[in-house]
């Protein structure tokens, strides 16, 4: 089971968009998350065919069952400031092609934050903003997932809420997806402290979410220095934050969860000797078909 889960951590693309790849492969990943450009810059040249072509064509590709990418940090489609708001139209827009050329199925992205406009107009402006970019890449395949967020000063994308009002209201919800973040919703005030609480926490967002389950592609696993509820985005290592193993020994045997992409965005050095220690405290907790288990097995079968 441990070599079929899609698992593994975002990778630095420098030195170009292919050694991400190679970081991945180095450290038995069979998922990677990466920036397709700076994530600190609002604009980068396109893409060459022949840095395309490597990504594409690289021998190592085939190991990652998985790839997608996550927009940069400075994108807000919220923004309130006019130059802001086209400049992160723009980039989203470049990164979506970009993403698009490396044969990425979606690309992560924080909604946005209101900065004082209030949660309803704050809405309102990331949903015309995707019709927007939509209207201008119309033959884009790539996908926008929205991240569930901490909800840190006035950032949107902390309620299931939010995220069901944007789908519910664009042009094209098929052209939206969904990202979970467990650090994220934990520290949103969502309780997945234990089985039954996460158990809990998933029905909710099966509940408030159009078609949740379909749009569920992929899961940020975090873990959360701060405590649930306190709105501060704070990323820890596996076991080492305020959540506990149990949400993340949750998420690794529901069935539900068998096939989405689950990826590290924990604190790390070059050598990933960080996202090794992650990976195999993930590994580990992927339950064995013993007797004993049965009845948990079961349970988690038939969650939902």
């Amino acid at each position: 089971m441990t070599k079929e889960v899609l698992l593994g951590a975002h990778m630095s693309i420098a030195g170009g968009v292919h050694m991400a790849i190679e970081r991945a492969c180095s450290i038995n990943c069979t998922a990677m998350q990466i920036f397709v450009k700076n994530n600190m810059q609002w604009f980068a040249r396109p893409l060459s065919t022949d840095e395309i072509r490597e990504f594409l064509d690289h021998q190592q590709r085939a190991q990652l069952g998985s790839v997608f990418a996550h927009a940069n940090y400075l994108i807000n489609l919220a923004a309130t400031n006019p130059q802001f708001h086209a400049n992160s139209l723009r980039a989203l827009a470049e990164e979506l092609i970009r993403a698009d050329h490396l044969g990425l199925p979606f690309l992560v992205m924080h909604p946005g934050a209101h900065l004082g406009a209030g949660e309803e107009a704050g809405l309102e402006k990331i949903t015309a903003s995707i019709d927007a970019i939509w209207r201008v890449i119309p033959k884009v395949k790539t996908k926008i997932a929205l991240e569930t967020t901490a909800g840190q000063g006035s950032c949107l994308g902390h309620r299931f809420e939010h995220i069901a009002h944007i789908v519910a209201n664009v042009r094209e919800p098929e052209r939206i997806c969904i990202c979970l973040d467990t650090a994220h919703i934990f520290a949103a005030g969502y309780d997945i402290g234990s089985e039954n609480a996460a158990k809990k926490t998933f029905r909710k967002f099966d509940r408030v979410i159009p078609q949740a389950r379909d749009r569920l592609v992929a899961i940020h696993l975090n873990d959360s220095k701060a405590a649930r509820g306190s709105r501060v985005d704070r990323h820890a290592h596996i076991g080492k934050g305020k959540i506990g193993l149990a949400a993340f020994r949750f998420i690794m045997n529901a069935p539900r969860f068998g096939k989405i992409p689950k990826v590290l965005e924990t604190p790390k050095g070059k050598e990933l000797k960080e996202d090794v220690v992650n990976l195999r405290t993930l590994r580990r907790l992927i339950a064995s078909p013993t007797p004993s288990s049965r009845a948990q097995a079961r349970d988690l079968t038939n969650f939902g």
